[in-house]
């Protein structure tokens, strides 16, 4: 589904990634764990095609995305990939069901059928009886599921979520990471998930480990940095 190789990302002198290679399966539930600054949210900036890397290769669903333009990049998105954030980014103008249509709408498309997927979608999360109440009288919890359903609205390849539970509580925290494997299990969706829950890391099935812009093997040591190279100060 994801393979990764050799990527390599900087801001101005600042190496970030430090070729990192990483294969990621379809209908794997993946975490990826580490300290601050350790890379992990710009590996999942690079994976979602929001960060065009320096160097190595993307291929998401065959597709090597960084041979693609800007415009066909971001059709590609749209189309491929979800994006779940630690705060939910819904429109606050907008009804549950109508965040949910967004990326629909954003894609071209409009009517009955995007509003009875967004409608389906609300149903299978447990939100129907939500579907017309505005993010601002809806419980964080929810919010996160009508952000869940948001991404899931196009049918993309993998879902990519940044810190998903991060500012839940420890019930809708759990109820939260038991959906990702509900989804899984019922949508064969695949799931990328950068997290500082270590319950969390445990349950999926499979930890990445990112220490100074490397992956860590299992019970092993990141290959030691140039003198001369500066490392990781993104989360």
């Amino acid at each position: 589904m994801i393979d990764i190789k050799g990527i390599r990302k900087s801001f101005g002198r600042l190496e970030v990634l430090r070729g990192v290679d990483l294969n990621i399966a379809g209908r794997e539930v993946v975490s990826i764990v580490g300290p601050s600054g350790a890379g992990k949210t710009t590996l999942l900036q690079v994976m979602g095609t929001l960060y065009r890397p320096d160097a190595g290769e993307l291929r998401i669903a065959g597709t090597d995305v960084t041979r693609l333009g800007a415009g066909d990049l971001a059709e590609f998105r749209r189309r491929h990939i979800g994006f779940v954030f630690q705060f939910h980014q819904l429109l606050p103008e907008f009804t549950a069901l109508e965040n949910v249509m967004i990326p629909a709408l954003i894609d071209g498309r409009s009517g009955r059928a995007v509003r009875r997927r967004a409608a389906e979608l609300l149903d299978l999360l447990g939100l129907s009886a939500r579907r017309d109440h505005k993010p601002a009288q809806l419980s964080g919890g929810e919010g996160q599921r009508v952000a869940v359903a948001r991404a899931l609205m196009n049918e993309p390849d993998v879902i990519l979520a940044d810190e998903p539970s991060g500012s839940l509580d420890s019930r809708n925290k759990a109820e939260l990471h038991r959906l990702f494997f509900d989804l899984r299990d019922k949508l064969s969706q695949t799931f990328v998930i950068v997290t500082h829950d270590m319950e969390l890391a445990r349950e999926t099935d499979r930890t990445i480990s990112l220490v100074d812009g490397q992956i860590v093997p299992p019970g092993g040591e990141t290959i030691p940095a140039d003198e001369t190279t500066e490392t990781g100060s993104e989360a």
